[in-house]
Formats: C-alpha cells, sequence, structure tokens
C-alpha cells in the first residue's frame, strides 16, 4: 500500500482553490455551487439537467478537474466526465462519482458532494505524481433526479448500457422536448445511447453520497458503508369521477375524485405503516382538476413510491395498495388507472469491493463500519449493470435532504475523503494481485 497523506484544511477562498485538496475544500466548492449562476432561481437552489445552470455547473466542474490533472468532456447524454490515466494510458478505469441535477429548492450537497469528493481525491493523486494501475475518472452525472424529464437517473442508464435506443416523445413541463434541449447543449438525442461504456473498460464505480437519513447522526458515526440500494416502484395513479357544482350535487350522489383520492393516500400510508421497518410508501405529487372552489373534482392524478430492501416485499405492498384502490374506486363510482412508470430493482453492493471499504472505515475511525441499506435510489444502482459498485455515506444533519436545510460537518466530509483514498490504495493493491495470480 502506497502512504497517504490525507490532512485536511480548511478552505482559504470561497471555493477553496487556495487550500489543499480534501474534504473540507470539497464542503467549500459544493457551498459555492449553491447559487445563480449555478441555480435557475436567486432565491433557492435549483439545478435542472440541461439547464443554463447547469451548463455553468458543468463549466465550473470542468475547471476544477483539469486543475486537479484530468482531461475532461462532455459525453453525449450531457455527462461531465474526467480521466486521470494509469500507469498505462489504455487501463481500465476506477470510476468516482454522483450526480449534478438537484430537485426543486435543494440542498448543497446531494450528489455534488459525491462528484466533488472525486476530483478532491483525482488531486490528492496528481499533486504526488502518484499513479494506479487502473485509471481515476470523475464523472457528475447530469439528470439522476428527473427534476426535469419525467425518468430518473436517465444519464447514468445511458452510460450503463441500459438505453439501447434514443427516448423520444421526452418532454418536460414547458413543453421543451428532451431533444431540443440537446441540442442546445450542441447533443444530438439519436447519439444519446453512444455515451454507453464497455464493462471491461471499467474496474469498479464508487460513490459517496450524504445519507439523507438521521442513522448516522443518532450513532454520533461520521461515515456508513451501504451495503444494497433498495428496490423502488413508481406508480402514477388516476382517477376519474364526475366534476359539478358544489351547491347542487347532493353528498351521496358525487362521484368526487379528489375525496376516492384522499382516501387512496391514507390506503398507501397505513400499507406502508403496516410493513417492516424498510418498506416506504409515499404519495409525493397530486393534481386535482378542474382545482376551483366552486366544482366537485372530476379528475386527480397522483404519484406513488414504494421502496424495500428486498424486490419481494416491495412488490408484496405495491400489490396490496393496488387491491386497496381498486376497492375504494368501485365503491366511490369513480374509475381507477395505475401505471407502473419507474422499476428499479433492489441492487446489492459488490460484497468484496463493500469488505475493502469497510477496512478503509475501520483504519481511518478505528471503530467498525456502520453497515446500511439505502432506502433512497442513486446512479449506483444503474451503474452495477456496467461495474461492480460501492456507496460510502457521510452524515448528514438530522437526516434532512432535498431541502436547503441540508448540511453536513466538513470534519465529517474529511474523513470520507481519508476513507476513499485509503480504498483506492488497498484496491490498488487487490487488484494487482487477481492481475499477477495464474488463470
Amino acid at each position: 500500500m502506497m502512504p497517504s497523506d490525507c490532512s485536511g484544511t480548511h478552505s482559504g477562498t470561497a471555493d477553496g482553490a487556495a487550500s489543499a485538496p480534501g474534504g473540507y475544500r470539497a464542503v467549500a466548492r459544493c457551498d459555492a455551487l449553491g447559487a445563480a449562476p449555478y441555480s435557475e432561481e436567486n432565491d433557492r437552489l435549483f439545478r435542472p439537467y440541461l439547464s443554463a445552470a447547469h451548463r455553468a455547473t458543468r463549466a465550473r466542474i470542468a475547471g476544477w478537474m483539469q486543475e486537479a490533472g484530468m482531461n475532461t468532456r462532455v459525453d453525449a447524454a450531457g455527462n461531465s466526465v474526467g480521466r486521470y490515466e494509469g500507469l498505462k494510458p489504455d487501463a481500465p478505469a476506477l470510476l468516482i462519482g454522483s450526480h449534478l441535477d438537484t430537485v426543486r429548492d435543494a440542498g448543497r450537497y446531494d450528489g455534488t458532494l459525491g462528484v466533488v469528493l472525486g476530483i478532491e481525491v483525482v488531486a490528492h493523486y496528481a499533486a504526488r505524481g502518484v499513479r494506479f494501475p487502473f485509471a481515476l475518472e470523475v464523472i457528475g452525472f447530469g439528470d439522476e433526479e428527473g427534476s426535469r424529464f419525467p425518468v430518473s437517473m436517465l444519464t447514468s442508464r445511458a452510460v450503463a448500457g441500459l438505453l439501447q435506443e434514443a427516448p423520444v416523445g421526452m418532454h418536460d413541463a414547458a413543453g421543451v422536448s428532451l431533444q431540443a434541449a440537446l441540442a442546445e447543449e450542441g447533443l444530438l438525442l439519436e447519439h444519446m445511447p453512444k455515451a454507453a461504456r464497455r464493462p471491461e473498460d471499467y474496474v469498479a464505480y464508487l460513490e459517496a453520497h450524504i445519507e439523507q437519513g438521521p442513522v448516522l447522526e443518532a450513532e454520533n458515526r461520521a461515515v456508513g458503508v451501504v451495503t444494497a440500494i433498495a428496490a423502488q416502484y413508481r406508480f402514477r395513479v388516476s382517477i376519474q369521477g364526475v366534476a359539478g357544482h358544489a351547491g347542487t350535487i347532493p353528498m351521496a350522489l358525487r362521484q368526487d375524485a379528489l375525496a376516492a383520492a384522499a382516501e387512496a393516500v391514507l390506503a398507501v400510508e397505513s400499507v406502508g405503516r403496516a410493513g417492516p421497518p424498510d418498506l416506504v410508501a409515499t404519495v409525493g405529487q397530486l393534481n386535482v382538476s378542474p382545482g376551483v372552489p366552486n366544482v366537485v373534482p372530476g379528475h386527480v392524478v397522483f404519484s406513488i413510491d414504494v421502496r424495500a430492501g428486498e424486490a419481494a416485499v416491495r412488490n408484496a405492498a405495491a400489490e396490496e395498495i393496488r387491491t386497496a384502490l381498486e376497492a375504494l374506486a368501485a365503491r366511490r363510482n369513480v374509475t381507477l388507472e395505475m401505471t407502473l412508470q419507474q422499476d428499479l430493482p433492489a441492487t446489492p453492493c459488490d460484497a468484496s469491493l463493500t469488505r475493502l471499504l469497510g477496512d478503509a472505515v475501520y483504519t481511518i475511525t478505528g471503530e467498525a463500519a456502520r453497515r446500511m441499506v439505502s432506502g433512497a435510489g442513486h446512479d449506483a444502482m444503474v451503474l452495477a449493470a456496467l461495474a461492480p459498485v460501492c456507496m460510502l455515506f457521510i452524515r448528514c444533519a438530522g437526516g434532512i435532504s432535498h431541502n436547503p436545510a441540508e448540511a453536513v460537518d466538513a470534519a465529517d466530509v474529511e474523513q470520507a475523503f481519508q476513507v476513499m483514498t485509503r480504498f483506492i490504495e488497498e484496491f490498488a493493491g487487490h487488484y494487482l494481485d487477481s492481475k499477477e495470480r495464474p488463470v
């Protein structure tokens, strides 16, 4: 194992440009990306895929990648990519990354911190002239959240080779097509599948991410190791009733779509609460039509998100929800359509990589790593189709995420940085051993 000087320093400027690579500078850089021009809105952070704010962020990230000694490019899906060559120019790469897009009114660290930490790791080694038997490649995925177009993890799907055809017919809420948005960046929709990488060109994928939950804080731990990412279903539910005058239709004769939806929301919650601790069921979006005070609502569309650590638990809950909703629709004399929009299987992290990551946590912290299942989806669950994956969680204050109150302790992020460098060095030794072992 190569020696690693991982001491961190507090940033000396707004983006940490004057300080040494590490967790403190990573936090400062995320803070620098938390406002315009890196946000579409002046009073809150919103960085959707292929927006002007996204473009500005890609440019800033590319600058930091280049300062760290990487060659940079934007791939056919609009992902930001930096590469630090290995001992041989054609060596396969250890991919490090996360996403650069955000939800509306977001925090500064979800996704972005993982990208910036990858840059800090490369800067650490470039400053020492250290190279590995594999390249280090950092990627900032363009669209993990699905905040603009109606599919999440679109650009990591492209990288993993899961977009066999260009996703035609996709529009944002303003009616702008994905094709037009890509064209604004000089990219072609028909070329999007060409962002696919070859499995033989990647040895592993490492993603560092804030926990987005309260477990690490409750146990007073800076970092944790992810063992699996929960299975996820996302449904679109449409309830069609009959709109009518609020003053003239008797209560007993109403076909009120919103009243039916309200009961459906409680049914979803009831199924989630009755299951095992890792099962969650959420209605996060609801649209009412015609949406005026003196009209009985005739049409409601809402979302359902169901997640669990095991696909069987998720599937059983989804079926229970479907049965309950069909029963209430029949009782209330409304029409129900429940359409599956997204099916993400449970993704176990690679056992050997997870063990190495846990060993790195123990070396840096002196404590056995907290092993945990991620209830949130991450690009890692898609990248598992390309390469073995592992994930490192970082404590966030109150477990709050997707919220401007999202916060991290720079000392925790520094510890994560040290864990990542330790992991990479240990992985390099194991990688060489595997190459020298006879077949």
